[in-house]
């Protein structure tokens, strides 16, 4: 490896791993390859903006043309693929969206590195795609059982990968995240969203009931994740990457509360949204037997994770304008009129 294209660079998870591998690995050339939609924010590479191995490159993945210029341009050697469309409740009001860039995107990755000889790809994937379960641990060889527009459109993908590995030989491999957070995270999901709502004192709208259970973990663990498989994976393998930290949806709200010193009289239960799944929980251990561990509690990361936030206003809020607050209309407006 020596000239790697990150895709989806510019969001969250791609960001962070472009950060790290910049700093870590200078003998590498980090190329991003994104197409800044509405949650790729070049301001997420801003730490890296002056280091000679990163360049930037705008482009979508579903455009044969823009992912063949930046193939033979930068002369690529090896794809680490973050483009996606990732937030569920977009998915069910616009599937299009996610079906175009995580399933036709991988494709046209997938097939522009075969005619141009790249043979090395890291496709990241969620948890989402084996779907809930109430009990237990996904492993890598169950199977998938995606319930949204947004996790089949990523089983989609990872099939592709899959096939072309079988069909063509090509050095692939796939991890599975599950509920990932940290600095710098669209301020649609969750944890952000909860932390910059409170920190102005509005209501947080909890979905269903809030015993909702997910596995939560922290970005940087994730990047350093992706980084082993990318060097160590077997090809063709899978790896599941979770945090090991089962919680309620509820009480890591009531906990990021907590830590801002806000009151719990901010939950506002709204209604739920549809096919929401019950509970995800990963099983780790193929990855911990390569080494892989994580850096702290996640009391301790989440912590961290609200403090950044604190003390990065210039950052999200002018993120949460225009685009985003129709999205926040047309998602939450009606539920918060009828919360309890």
């Amino acid at each position: 490896m020596k000239n790697i294209l990150v895709t989806g660079g510019a969001g969250f998870i791609g960001s962070a791993f472009v950060r790290h591998m910049v700093k870590k690995y200078p003998h590498y050339n980090i190329i991003v390859l994104d197409k800044l939609t509405y949650a790729g924010n070049l301001d997420n590479l801003l730490p890296v903006d002056d280091e000679p191995n990163y360049k930037f490159e705008r482009g979508d993945i579903a455009d044969r043309v823009s992912v063949q210029r930046v193939f033979e341009h930068q002369q690529i050697d090896t794809i680490v693929n973050f483009a996606a469309e990732s937030h569920v409740d977009r998915s069910i009001l616009d599937p299009d969206a996610f079906v175009h860039t995580d399933f036709v995107g991988i494709y046209i990755l997938l097939d522009m590195a075969r005619q141009l000889g790249i043979n090395r790809l890291h496709h990241v994937s969620t948890d989402e795609v084996y779907g809930s379960i109430p009990e237990g641990f996904f492993k890598e060889g169950d199977p998938l059982e995606p319930n949204s527009p947004y996790s089949a459109s990523k089983a989609g993908g990872e099939l592709m990968v899959r096939a072309y590995h079988v069909t063509y030989g090509m050095h692939t491999t796939v991890t599975r995240g599950s509920n990932t957070y940290g600095p710098y995270q669209y301020p649609e999901k969750v944890a952000p969203f909860f932390i910059t709502e409170a920190i102005d004192d509005k209501p947080l709208p909890v979905y269903g009931d809030g015993m909702q259970v997910r596995d939560w973990l922290y970005v940087e663990d994730h990047v350093t994740a992706i980084d082993l498989v990318l060097h160590e994976g077997k090809a063709g393998e899978v790896y599941n990457v979770g945090g090991e930290n089962e919680r309620h949806n509820i009480d890591v709200t009531k906990l990021m509360l907590k830590l801002l010193g806000k009151p719990e009289s901010l939950i506002k239960f709204v209604k739920d949204r549809p096919g929401h799944d019950r509970r995800y929980a990963l099983d780790c251990q193929k990855l911990k037997q390569m080494g892989w561990q994580q850096s702290g509690s996640f009391e301790e990361l989440m912590a961290k994770t609200i403090d950044w936030y604190k003390g990065n206003e210039w950052w999200w809020r002018k993120i949460k304008t225009g685009e985003y607050l129709d999205f926040y209309k047309r998602q939450y407006a009606d539920r918060l009129a009828e919360a309890k």
